[in-house]
């Protein structure tokens, strides 16, 4: 029998990235010089990017160096690169978000473990690494790119485009999946220079949100550490239940995902107050995805000139057309179709609110956690504009 080891965390991080490495679904068939070009063509892409973003949402990153502001609040398009990117494939991809997750978690087990209590067993650390690389290895297939604004700046092992870090390297780091970028341009014929810099439009968006806002990781790292803390808490008592509870708690909650009522499996174990804090979290999620992807569409056809047929194309795949019953299945399992109509609504809010106040009177959300919108601001952007433009 493996005996309890003290210190040993929920989860063995280095476990789960070796299963979702396993796992995961191989990338599509290519050539050395075909994947040398993507590769090449994707950091291009992120460094074309950053200009961009920083002309079109007129906002400006703190304390970064060699950035600038430009007249009315809008960054200098000379300024410093708004995050390190990666490049990576499948693996290095589930890698990386093990690193995420290992940041964001930290401490819940000593929060759950009192001094009475037995610490985490090895054997235990061991089964959440299974889950855990089960639900990367389903996502490493699925992600084009995504920015970390928690793990260390050194990247973890990972290779940046422009090289290793240093300690003038910008916060947070950008990961780009290859593998996933070249099967969506080929499944939906899309032209690879303009779809490569289209996401990597949306991705700078967020390393910009960061940078401008930069106690907004801090903030969210915190409310994330308390709604894991309550969530981990629920499941300790739901591991001490009856069976008949058990069984009727997991039927609640596998139901609901299917149905798509919710945000995944996790929502269906928490309290009213976890509920709250994951709302508000939600509102936070909402923002950054939607403010991103109006941004993104925002450059324009002169800078991008099939955005209007990608965003068709994109949508259509959001919706799910094409999609077999076990992909749907599996995205409502996953809360994936929760994370959809976080792109909606918070697009909708951007919209709504810039057709108030102006994209300057938008960019007040970053001010402080003060002036973040809350889940039902989000959903009536005129009660955010009064609040805080009166």
């Amino acid at each position: 029998m493996t005996s309890p080891a003290v210190g040993t965390p929920l989860v063995d991080w280095s476990a789960a990235a070796q299963i979702a490495g396993r796992v995961a679904r191989p990338g599509p068939l290519a050539s050395r010089d075909e994947l040398a070009e993507l590769v090449a063509g994707l950091r291009t892409a992120a460094s074309d990017a950053a200009p961009h973003v920083l002309r079109v949402t007129r906002m400006a990153p703190v304390a970064l160096p060699g950035s600038a502001a430009a007249p009315g609040g809008a960054a200098s398009e000379e300024a410093a690169e708004l995050s390190q990117v990666f490049v990576v494939d499948r693996p290095r991809w589930a890698r990386a978000n093990t690193e995420v997750m290992a940041s964001l978690t930290d401490g819940v087990a000593d929060a759950l473990t009192g001094k009475d209590d037995k610490p985490v067993s090895a054997t235990t650390a061991l089964v959440g690494a299974a889950q855990v690389g089960a639900v990367l290895a389903a996502l490493s297939s699925r992600v084009l790119g995504q920015f970390d604004p928690y793990s260390a700046a050194g990247g973890g092992g990972l290779s940046a485009a422009g090289g290793g870090a240093d300690s003038a390297a910008p916060p947070g780091r950008l990961l780009l999946v290859a593998p996933n970028v070249l099967q969506l341009e080929r499944d939906l014929d899309l032209v690879p220079a303009d779809f490569r810099l289209w996401v990597c439009l949306h991705e700078q968006t967020h390393a910009l949100q960061f940078a401008a806002a930069p106690w907004l990781a801090g903030h969210l790292r915190a409310r994330a550490h308390d709604l894991l803390v309550g969530l981990s808490e629920s499941s300790r008592h739901l591991a001490d239940a009856r069976l008949r509870e058990k069984v009727a708690t997991a039927g609640r909650v596998v139901v609901r995902a299917v149905r798509g009522e919710g945000g995944g499996v996790a929502e269906g174990l928490l309290t009213p107050d976890q509920k709250a804090v994951l709302e508000e979290v939600s509102g936070v999620m909402a923002l950054l995805e939607g403010h991103a992807d109006v941004m993104m569409d925002a450059v324009g056809r002169r800078t991008v000139p099939t955005v209007r047929r990608i965003r068709a194309q994109f949508e259509a795949r959001r919706d799910g057309q094409g999609s077999s019953t076990l992909d749907s299945v599996l995205r409502r399992f996953l809360g994936m179709d929760a994370k959809l109509a976080q792109y909606r609504d918070g697009a909708a809010f951007v919209r709504a609110v810039e057709k108030q106040v102006g994209r300057d009177g938008l960019n007040a959300v970053w001010t402080s956690p003060g002036t973040l919108p809350s889940a039902r601001e989000i959903a009536e952007p005129g009660a955010w504009v009064r609040r805080v433009h009166g």
